[in-house]
Protein backbone atom coordinates (compact mmCIF):
# COMPACT_ATOMS: atom_id res chain seq x y z
CA UNK A 1 0.00 0.00 0.00
CA UNK A 2 2.03 2.73 -1.40
CA UNK A 3 1.68 6.10 0.39
CA UNK A 4 1.90 9.08 -2.06
CA UNK A 5 1.40 11.93 0.12
CA UNK A 6 1.61 13.24 3.48
CA UNK A 7 0.10 17.24 4.06
CA UNK A 8 -1.22 18.14 7.57
CA UNK A 9 -0.56 14.74 9.00
CA UNK A 10 -2.70 12.96 6.75
CA UNK A 11 -1.26 10.24 5.32
CA UNK A 12 -2.78 9.49 1.46
CA UNK A 13 -2.11 6.02 0.11
CA UNK A 14 -3.69 3.20 -2.60
CA UNK A 15 -4.27 -0.51 -1.42
CA UNK A 16 -2.06 -2.59 -3.99
CA UNK A 17 -5.11 -5.41 -4.06
CA UNK A 18 -8.60 -3.77 -4.62
CA UNK A 19 -8.92 -4.95 -8.40
CA UNK A 20 -10.62 -3.06 -10.50
CA UNK A 21 -11.76 -0.18 -8.58
CA UNK A 22 -12.23 3.01 -9.98
CA UNK A 23 -9.90 5.91 -9.66
CA UNK A 24 -9.93 6.60 -5.41
CA UNK A 25 -7.22 7.28 -2.72
CA UNK A 26 -7.56 6.23 0.69
CA UNK A 27 -6.65 8.46 3.88
CA UNK A 28 -5.73 8.24 7.12
CA UNK A 29 -4.56 10.52 10.36
CA UNK A 30 -4.60 9.49 13.78
CA UNK A 31 -7.74 6.82 13.99
CA UNK A 32 -9.64 8.30 11.65
CA UNK A 33 -9.58 6.60 8.42
CA UNK A 34 -11.91 7.52 4.72
CA UNK A 35 -11.45 5.98 1.29
CA UNK A 36 -12.40 9.07 -1.75
CA UNK A 37 -13.82 8.32 -4.99
CA UNK A 38 -12.41 10.72 -7.40
CA UNK A 39 -14.79 11.80 -10.15
CA UNK A 40 -12.02 12.87 -12.80
CA UNK A 41 -13.84 14.31 -15.67
CA UNK A 42 -16.07 16.28 -13.65
CA UNK A 43 -13.37 17.15 -11.04
CA UNK A 44 -15.44 15.95 -8.22
CA UNK A 45 -14.84 13.97 -4.98
CA UNK A 46 -17.15 11.60 -3.40
CA UNK A 47 -16.97 9.89 0.06
CA UNK A 48 -16.93 5.95 -0.07
CA UNK A 49 -16.64 5.16 3.20
CA UNK A 50 -15.55 7.14 6.57
CA UNK A 51 -14.61 6.28 9.88
CA UNK A 52 -13.95 8.61 13.29
CA UNK A 53 -14.11 11.64 10.97
CA UNK A 54 -16.20 14.71 11.93
CA UNK A 55 -17.52 16.81 9.54
CA UNK A 56 -14.56 19.21 9.69
CA UNK A 57 -12.08 16.50 9.16
CA UNK A 58 -13.75 15.15 5.80
CA UNK A 59 -13.15 18.66 4.67
CA UNK A 60 -9.72 18.87 5.17
CA UNK A 61 -9.25 15.92 3.66
CA UNK A 62 -11.52 16.39 0.41
CA UNK A 63 -9.35 19.90 0.45
CA UNK A 64 -5.94 18.52 0.41
CA UNK A 65 -7.55 15.58 -2.22
CA UNK A 66 -8.93 18.87 -4.55
CA UNK A 67 -4.99 20.38 -3.73
CA UNK A 68 -3.52 17.29 -5.28
CA UNK A 69 -6.34 16.07 -7.39
CA UNK A 70 -3.96 15.62 -10.80
CA UNK A 71 -1.16 14.42 -8.59
CA UNK A 72 -3.61 11.79 -7.11
CA UNK A 73 -4.67 10.85 -10.91
CA UNK A 74 -1.42 10.42 -12.64
CA UNK A 75 -0.17 8.39 -9.41
CA UNK A 76 -3.52 6.24 -9.59
CA UNK A 77 -2.13 5.74 -13.14
CA UNK A 78 1.47 5.09 -12.81
CA UNK A 79 0.98 2.72 -9.96
CA UNK A 80 -1.92 0.70 -12.02
CA UNK A 81 0.94 0.63 -14.63
CA UNK A 82 2.83 -0.92 -12.44
CA UNK A 83 1.18 -3.49 -10.87
CA UNK A 84 0.40 -4.62 -14.42
CA UNK A 85 -3.25 -3.60 -14.39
Amino acid sequence: MPTILFVMGWRFFFYANEGNEPIHIHCRKGDMEAKFWLDTENFAIEVAHCYNMGAKDRREAKKIIFEYFEFIESEWHRFQKEAGR
